[in-house]
């Protein structure tokens, strides 16, 4: 069995899923590191400076996966129009399945 092709839309929403739920992930942690930042800033540069830090990492949460998941639509998207213009050439990838 050879995978001849893959449908654009359908690989790139996936890809776009995928990069979301880790920009989600990695969101997360970029906003602990940069809350316990803000903490231990706070102590010593003053109140305003804290608050722009927590602002920062809670703006993590919400940025990260909306500009993973536009990456990873795009990519997914390019990805599976390289793969079907290139599966011409060289015959696409044999599956062995049970």
């Amino acid at each position: 069995m050879v995978l001849k092709g893959v449908g654009v839309f359908s690989a790139a929403k996936i890809f776009g899923l995928l990069y979301t739920a880790m920009g989600f992930l990695i969101g997360l942690i970029f906003s602990l590191v940069a809350l316990v930042g803000a903490a231990a800033g706070g102590l010593q540069n003053g109140p305003g400076r804290a608050a722009f830090g927590m602002l920062f990492g809670v703006g993590a949460v919400v940025a990260f996966p909306l500009l993973y998941g536009v990456i990873g639509f795009v990519a997914g998207l390019i990805s599976a129009g390289l793969y079907n213009v290139l599966a011409k050439f060289v015959g696409g990838i044999e599956l062995h399945l049970e």
